[in-house]
């Protein structure tokens, strides 16, 4: 099927003149006009009211990224299994997620489309004050968890989180941290929180991405890291980097890592993957919604990719899915205030 993907530009800052004033308005108007552009191409690809019919899955970042990952594997799962018809994925990248968002909150009433998001959308929501939040959509289903991991390199003196954590409360500006996203900043704050650190007092390299926060920690520019357990799992078993802690509420299967909440620290933020769909659907739509992705999570084929991506399978509906996302809501604008932001 083909796919689509909208970037958009971000207007140009600077000092108020006409000229500026200009290219604001005209990036205002730019904005509306991917807003609505990006809603049509949805209601193109997903024409029709059937949801086992036809369904788009929009995938907020561009292809390659975790986001990516859940919507092409939940459209792999529907297809193999005939759950769906005619699924097809749509890239939307910009801002946090939070265009694509702006997109699905356009379409009311129009129960064909799915989009995968999680707390790096929660966060972007939040961090950016956007127009558009999770309120002016509908959640359907958390469907899995992935763990973030403390990292340092091999070579570094600090042999456990606890020696990590002394050396930094000693000297908070002199352990730089990195991370691969908004995320992976979250955990570093809650964990400095956590260890009676000001985060504001904290050295927090922002990287591009996994793999450039590894660089950052290879070539001595970071003294650790947060990152995500399936970014970093090769570099710890190939003996670059040192894993200290999982970042989880208890002992996952199959990795052999203590939490850092069993160490004495109790952060337990994940990095949660879930599917929302826009408002004013009708209670039937909804039921739908749910079962589709309840029937898609419980394929074989998505058990595989589960297992491929070191996902955590975790499913989260109806009343249980409202209170869970309120307590995020709270938990990481908590946070947000931590870092003075």
């Amino acid at each position: 099927m083909p796919e689509t993907s909208l970037t958009p530009d971000a207007p140009p800052g600077g000092p108020p003149s006409r000229r500026v004033i200009a290219r604001v308005i005209g990036g205002a108007v730019a904005a509306a006009l991917i807003v609505t552009a990006g809603a049509g191409s949805i209601r193109a690809a997903s024409a029709g009211t059937d949801i086992r019919s036809s369904m788009t899955i929009i995938a907020p970042a561009a292809a390659g990224g975790g986001w990516d990952a859940v919507a092409r594997e939940m459209q792999q799962a529907q297809k193999s299994n005939g759950l769906v018809n005619n699924v097809q994925v749509v890239n939307m990248p910009g801002a946090g997620g939070t265009i694509a968002l702006g997109n699905l909150s356009a379409l009311d009433g129009e129960p064909n489309n799915l989009l995968v998001g999680g707390t790096g959308l929660l966060a972007a929501t939040i961090q950016f004050e956007t127009e558009a939040t999770l309120d002016d959509i509908t959640p359907i289903a958390v469907v899995v968890e992935e763990y973030n991991v403390i990292v340092v390199p091999a070579d570094s003196p600090y042999e456990t989180l606890d020696d990590l954590v002394t050396a930094w409360r000693d000297d908070p500006g002199a352990v730089p941290w990195t991370g691969g996203g908004s995320f992976d900043q979250l955990v570093v704050t809650d964990l400095a929180v956590t260890a009676g650190i000001d985060p504001v007092d904290t050295s927090y390299i922002s990287s591009d991405g996994g793999g450039e926060a590894i660089q950052a920690l290879l070539n001595g520019t970071a003294a650790a890291a947060a990152g995500g357990y399936p970014d970093n799992i090769d570099q710890i078993e190939s003996g670059r980097l040192r894993a200290l802690a999982l970042v989880a509420t208890d002992r996952v299967d199959g990795i052999d890592l203590p939490t850092a909440k069993e160490q004495g620290y109790d952060i337990t933020l994940t990095n949660w993957r879930m599917l929302a769909a826009p408002a004013a659907l009708q209670a039937d739509d909804v039921e739908q919604l749910t079962q589709l992705v309840v029937d898609t999570v419980g394929t074989a084929e998505w058990q595989d990719a589960t297992e491929r991506y070191h996902w955590t399978e975790q499913v989260i509906t109806g009343d249980e899915l409202d209170v869970f996302l309120d307590e995020e809501t709270t938990r990481i604008a908590g946070l947000y205030e931590e870092m003075g932001l």
